[in-house]
Parts: structure tokens; C-alpha cells; sequence
């Protein structure tokens, strides 16, 4: 491998230990189809058509295959050949995956192929790769799962059988990432929701659309009336839109041209072609629309929890992070002239790292999304000017405010650069929770307009932006921060009550009717099982507070207050409690 070090030659290994992985599986299932295994994020797979269905026992009897391969020190030897001779040669194999890929690069104008070949594997593949299988460190290797995929990520084609490794420089670095993994799986938030109840899925309802019951509708509401009055606080007045309209409205936007295959289908009504929306902004432009401006009444800054749907492929399905039913997203269009995108860009900035501080969400980073002048699919509006000249605008923006980012070739929106939000889940996986963009396109499209102090007309900018991002992911991202363990604020059960017996459930209940008036969201435990057993079970809620109730509370009027990851109770009057819950949920701490 020559000078190649750090990640460039981990990167190396990764790709060889999928051709690994490949000979291995070729050697267990002669009868093998093979189609792609690229390295990614922490390892590799490779999607494979099988004679039968994988069992988990078969990923240890393959590593086990895998290990005597490394040790066989296979060299990895590269041949150039003529796209006609590689066609030939896998069709001979009985490889239609690997032929269909040659027919691909012909189409683009190849003339030749590169193969590498490991033993008795032989496969298609740009390299590069190591010297040998005796390169790899065997002990730094792992499969760890095994999923459906379908060939080319296309539903309409054949599901074929992933398999996914896990390699890294040495065993410790190793071992360290599955320990990383088992706090992953515990905090996953798809589990804890369903240990919590804080939503369900239905197959007769159906896949990828999640219901939410009244405690994670609990959550969802206090993120809701969050985010709301902080936006007024900051100006924003409120729109509510429907959720579909017309295709035509699309049209106009641009969204159909850009947007349509994410789209999901168009409806037949009342004569005409309707479709639900993808986005916000058509929407309020049309109420900016509605009547003459001045440049006295900018920036407007149109907000609205807004449900959007847009469609995911069934293989991104992934509780509330990704799901099929719409999200509803914290969106808001800020109409504003030239002059005020600077301080309105700041603006929502400040409120986005409000909200992160708010949420306790320190792990985060800036990405600058960019157009890509050599993207030939049509994915963007086609001014070059434009772009260059709005994405220099933010650039400078961004290093006034002097925030640290990264650049992403190929990222914008169709209609202009943004800002996003990065973050990861428990398991890795990189998302973009919230997005400010600045675009160029929609005025002119909508032909929106305000009078100037000349009583001209100009036209006028618009900021896209999110402040809570997609209430949905963001719970996902909450749930996982946290594990369940919600802030006094957000927690769907803030205050558990114990009644030591069942004589003194009156003063438990009257307790909690007093704390309801007070809008705590309040939860008895006080089932014919023992104390202990009440106290375990209000402990797997995770509530912030338990509070228990018996003989002595009851004559004194008091309450016995325990603290979440507390043992012992704190005796306390019932206006005390309250004020102490107050200050907890107003600080929101």
C-alpha cells in the first residue's frame, strides 16, 4: 500500500474485506449472485441473491471463512479489460448484477473495465485495494447484521440479502465500538418509545406511520407550544395552510419540475389534479400575494407547524427519524428586502442556536450547502449568475457571524444555498435536523413585489427556514439524547404518585386533581401490587418526580417527594412541590 496511511488506508481495508466477505460467502453458496459491496461508515457490505434465507449463525461460520482467507494471504490482482471481454466473462460466471453494471458503464462511453480477483474471487471493481488479504488485521473484523436491500435501491426490483461488516485498525478500537453500539441499542428511541408508550405502529394502519398516544402526544405538544411562543416573541405571525393543492401551484414553484419524484401520486378532485405538499412556501407566498405590500410591513415572517409529505423508500423506513406518513415540520418564510437579509439571516441563526441551547443539544455542526454547476440532471434552477452571486452573499454572512462550517458540493435546494443543522443518531447516522436557505428564484416566480419609499416596485428576498426542525425527528434525536429520562418540561409523566396503601388512594387523588389544575401531567401508581413493585414500575417511566403518600402526608398535608435517580424522599408542603415544579418547567431545566 505503499505512503497510504490513517483513514485513506482504513478506507482500503474496508473495500478489500468486502471482496473478503464475497469469496467467503462464494465458498459457503456456490450458487451465489453477486451485485455491490463498497465501503462505508465504519465498515462495509455487500448485497448478495442467496439459494436461502440467512440465519444469524451464518455470520459467524462466514467471519469464520473470512479469517481463514486473511490467513491464506490471498493477493489481490488487478486486470484492465475490454467491456466486451468483462461482459463475456461474467456472463460465463452466471453474475447478471455484474453484467448489468458492465451494460451501465457502456452506455457512458467506457471502453474499459478494471477486475480484481482474491483466490477463487473474481469481481468487478475500481480498486484500489491491498497487496494481499494478509494485510488485514483479523481480529478487527466483525459482521454485524444482515438486512434485506433491493438491487440498485429500486423497490421494483428483485430484494436481495445484505450483509454488513464492521472493521476497524486493531480489536481494541473494535471493542470499543460495539460497547458504543450496546449504549446505542438502549437508547435507540424506537424502543424506548415503545417501552415508554409514546407511540405505536399498526400494520393494518400501515408501514412506516407511526401513532402517536397521549403521552408522546404529550411530548409533542410541549415542543409544539415551545417553539410557538418563542417565535412570537420573535415577530413571527402564524399561517395555517391546507395540506394539498393544486399540481399547478407546483408547477408554478418549481417543485414539479425538481421536486416531482418525491412527490407522492396526484389525486383526482373536482375535476381537477391535486397532489399533498412537499413544502410550505407556494402556500404563503400566495398569502403574500394577496394584496399590495410597502416596504413598511418587511419582513414578513409567515410561521406554521406545517404537516409536509414527501416520500421515503421502504428500505429508509427508521421509526420517527424517517417514516412514510408526513412530518410536520417548524417551518416559516421570512419575506424581507435586500437590504434585511444580513440581520434576518442573524436573526434566525440566533434563534436556532437558542432552541439547541433550549434542548441541551451540544453536538451539532454547520454545513454550507452548494449548488453543483456540473449537475446535468436538472436538479437545480438553471442561473449560474444567481447561484454565484447568492452563495457568495452567504458565504459572507457566515464569516461575519464567524461560524465554523463545512462545505457540501450538491447539497442546496433546487432554488437557492442553505445552512443546515447537522446532527447524528445514537447509531451514527447523520441527519439534517433544522435548515435556513436564501433563495432567489421564488419571488420571481410568484412575481412577488412591495412598493418601495419611491413608490416603485421591487422585488423582494425570501428566507426558507426551520427553528425545531421536524417536531417528529426532533423527538427521535430527544428521546435518544436523554433515554426516556426527560427533562421535568418535556417528561410525558412529570410526577408519579404512590399511595403506600390503598386507604390513602383519596389523598393520592386528591393531590394529583390539584396538580392537573396546575397543568402537571400527573400518573397514580396504586395497583393492588406491592410498594416496591408500584415504586419499580413508576421508576421504568422515568418520571422526574415521584411522590408518596400514607398516613403521615395525609394528616400533615404534605407530600413525600422523590427525585428521578434518587433513593431517598424529601417531605415537603404541596405549594412547595408546586413552586419547585413551576420553577422547573418555566426554566425549563
Amino acid at each position: 500500500m505503499g505512503k497510504i496511511k490513517g483513514e485513506e488506508r482504513l478506507e482500503i481495508v474496508r473495500h478489500s474485506c468486502s471482496h473478503v466477505l464475497a469469496a467467503a460467502v462464494l465458498e459457503m453458496f456456490p450458487e451465489t449472485k453477486f451485485a455491490i459491496g463498497p465501503a462505508i461508515e465504519n465498515g462495509f457490505y455487500y448485497d448478495f441473491e442467496l439459494p436461502r434465507t440467512l440465519i444469524p449463525e451464518d455470520l459467524e461460520i462466514l467471519e469464520g471463512k473470512m479469517k481463514e482467507i486473511i490467513k491464506g494471504n490471498f493477493p489481490f490482482e488487478k486486470r484492465v479489460i475490454s467491456v466486451d471481454e468483462a461482459i463475456s466473462l461474467f456472463e460465463e460466471a452466471g453474475q447478471p448484477y455484474k453484467v448489468e453494471l458492465i451494460k451501465d458503464l457502456q452506455i457512458t462511453g467506457k471502453e474499459n473495465v478494471t477486475i480484481y480477483q482474491s483466490g477463487n474471487f473474481v469481481d468487478l471493481c475500481s480498486g484500489p485495494h491491498l497487496e494481499s488479504t494478509g494485510e488485514i488485521n483479523a481480529t478487527a473484523i466483525n459482521l454485524s447484521k444482515f438486512s434485506g436491500a433491493y438491487w440498485k435501491g429500486d423497490e421494483k426490483n428483485k430484494q436481495l440479502q445484505r450483509i454488513y461488516g464492521l472493521v476497524f485498525n486493531d480489536k481494541k478500537e473494535l471493542r470499543k465500538y460495539l460497547k458504543q453500539q450496546e449504549e446505542a441499542v438502549k437508547r435507540d428511541h424506537r424502543k424506548i418509545g415503545k417501552d415508554l408508550d409514546l407511540f405505536v405502529f399498526s400494520d393494518l394502519v400501515g408501514k412506516g406511520l407511526p401513532l402517536f398516544t397521549p403521552k408522546g402526544t404529550a411530548v409533542w405538544k410541549q415542543l409544539e407550544k415551545f417553539i410557538i411562543e418563542e417565535e412570537t416573541k420573535r415577530d413571527y405571525l402564524r399561517t395555517h395552510t391546507p395540506d394539498l393543492a393544486r399540481v399547478e401551484l407546483y408547477k408554478k414553484s418549481g417543485h414539479w419540475e425538481h421536486y416531482q419524484a418525491d412527490m407522492y401520486p396526484v389525486m383526482e378532485l373536482y375535476g381537477d389534479q391535486y397532489v399533498l405538499r412537499p413544502m410550505t412556501c407556494p402556500h404563503q407566498f400566495e398569502i403574500y400575494n394577496s394584496r399590495p405590500r410597502s416596504y413598511r410591513e418587511l419582513p414578513l415572517r409567515y410561521a406554521e407547524l406545517a404537516k409536509l409529505y414527501r416520500k421515503e423508500k421502504s428500505g429508509e423506513l427508521s421509526g420517527l427519524i424517517r417514516h412514510a406518513g408526513g412530518w410536520t415540520l417548524a417551518d416559516a418564510h421570512i419575506i424581507c428586502r435586500a437590504d434585511q437579509v444580513e440581520e434576518e439571516f442573524e436573526k434566525v441563526v440566533d434563534l436556532v442556536q437558542f432552541v439547541m441551547k433550549t434542548l441541551k443539544i451540544d453536538e451539532y455542526w454547520y454545513r454550507f450547502s452548494k449548488w453543483d454547476k456540473e449537475n446535468k440532471k436538472g436538479k437545480y434552477i438553471n442561473d449560474p449568475s444567481a447561484w454565484e452571486g447568492t452563495q457568495a452573499s452567504m458565504q459572507k454572512i457566515l464569516e461575519k457571524m464567524n461560524l465554523e462550517y463545512i462545505e457540501a458540493v450538491d447539497e442546496a435546494a433546487f432554488y437557492g444555498p442553505k445552512l443546515d443543522v447537522q446532527m447524528r443518531n445514537v447509531n451514527g447516522k447523520e441527519d439534517t435536523a433544522f435548515t435556513i436557505q436564501i433563495d432567489f428564484a421564488m419571488p420571481e416566480k410568484f412575481q412577488m413585489s412591495y412598493i418601495d419609499k419611491a413608490g416603485e416596485k421591487q422585488r423582494p428576498m425570501v428566507i426558507h427556514r426551520s427553528s425545531i426542525g421536524c417536531i417528529e425527528r426532533t423527538m427521535a434525536f430527544l428521546i435518544e439524547k436523554y433515554a426516556g429520562a426527560f427533562p421535568t418540561w418535556l417528561a410525558p409523566i412529570q410526577v408519579g404518585i404512590l399511595p403506600v396503601v390503598e386507604k390513602f388512594d383519596a389523598y393520592a387523588k386528591l393531590v394529583s386533581q390539584e396538580m392537573k389544575q396546575f397543568g402537571i401531567r400527573v400518573e397514580m401508581f396504586n395497583s393492588d401490587d406491592s410498594l416496591g413493585k408500584r415504586i419499580a414500575e413508576s421508576v421504568k417511566q422515568k418520571a422526574p418526580f415521584l411522590i408518596i403518600v400514607g398516613e403521615q402526608e395525609e394528616k400533615d398535608g404534605t407530600v413525600a417527594v422523590r427525585r428521578r435517580g434518587e433513593r431517598k424522599n424529601e417531605t415537603m408542603s404541596k405549594e412547595d412541590f408546586y413552586k419547585l415544579l413551576e420553577k422547573e418547567i418555566v426554566e425549563k431545566k
